[in-house]
């Protein structure tokens, strides 16, 4: 496996505490007793993640086990409010999810570059005691103690964005399609589970325009269930607008695999199966045109179909215009 794609991290965060208020009172040569003039509290320093597209995985948080945000200071004379603790600015890949380990919540996700959202925030100041002077109270004698910080634990997980994903037995002929229309290099051998990790590759389009294409490791039946690698790998065919089926063309029985696919994402979450969806019929540089003709009363209805050769390049610039209509309707 790609030890470089990492799309799951699990982070201690402390975010820093408030600085107390000062309960101070003005005092100069000419004055002996003058009113309250305690600063506030500075904040304490929060845990922020912020969307930078030019990542590509979590890779550099994971060895990050704990992220400590700074204290704020002490508010002093004067009304002198204290520093405020330095934020701490985690950047991370567009599609990160951020949870809570002890009970799973989603607390958001970031989609957007420089997309700004705030992890773990930092204690609140305390107030200075030239806040609490009243007519009836004109000298307090206190002030506030600033708030503590937080430490918890967050889970930090990726779900690929894409515009097209790619839905297949390991085998399929995935990773030879993307090689084929994108600049990206997966690993391609003739053997099952290839791809362990998905990659990502920048499909160019006509007139300047591209699409992003995700190669989604193999479903194997019952991968809803976290059997194989299944899990982590239906949680990236999520953010996908438009989801390209694969099936090789000397496959034994072509609507039957089209239908455990379906049905394996349907079990994972049924929505899924709103999406937008084209098959592809690959290999079929060892198909002649009888051989196409004979498979097509046994593919499946309900979906758009194309032969296609990522090897010999059949169809694939009408594959990429289908693709790119349907994209543009999204």
């Amino acid at each position: 496996m790609d030890q470089n794609f990492v799309d799951y991290v699990k982070i201690c965060c402390r975010s820093g505490k408030g600085g107390a208020g000062s309960a101070h009172f003005h005092r100069d040569k000419m004055t002996s007793m003058g009113g309250p003039d305690g600063g506030d509290g500075g904040k304490g320093g929060a845990i922020i993640l912020k969307g930078n597209k030019q990542l590509w995985t979590l890779l550099h948080l994971k060895y990050r086990k704990h992220v400590i945000a700074e204290d704020g200071q002490n508010g002093a004379s004067a009304r002198k409010s204290g520093a405020m603790g330095k934020d701490i600015i985690l950047e991370v890949p567009l599609g990160t999810v951020a949870k809570d380990v002890e009970t799973g919540k989603i607390h958001f996700e970031i989609t957007e570059e420089g997309e700004t959202v705030v992890l773990t925030p930092g204690g609140r100041g305390g107030l200075g005691n030239a806040h609490f002077a009243t007519p009836t109270n004109q000298s307090p004698r206190f002030s506030q103690p600033g708030e503590p910080g937080l430490e918890e634990w967050k889970i930090l997980e990726l779900k690929v964005l894409a515009d097209v994903g790619l839905v297949g037995f390991p085998n399929a002929g995935k990773s030879t399609l993307l090689a084929a229309i994108s600049a990206a290099k997966p690993e391609i051998a003739d053997y099952p589970f290839t791809t362990l990790v998905p990659n990502l590759g920048m499909v160019p389009y006509r007139d300047h325009r591209s699409f992003i294409m995700a190669d989604i490791p193999g479903i194997i039946e019952n991968a809803h269930e976290g059997k194989g690698l299944g899990h982590r790998f239906l949680r990236h065919i999520e953010r996908n607008a438009l989801l390209l089926f694969m099936i090789p063309c000397d496959a034994e029985d072509i609507r039957h695999q089209y239908e455990i696919l379906e049905n394996e994402l349907s079990m994972f979450n049924p929505e899924l199966l709103d999406k937008p969806r084209l098959l592809a019929i690959t290999k079929c540089d060892m198909a002649d045109e009888e051989l196409m003709r004979l498979l097509e009363p046994t593919l499946p209805e309900g979906v758009d179909h194309m032969f296609i050769s990522a090897v010999s390049g059949f169809n694939l610039q009408p594959l990429k215009d289908a693709i790119w209509e349907r994209l543009d309707q999204e």
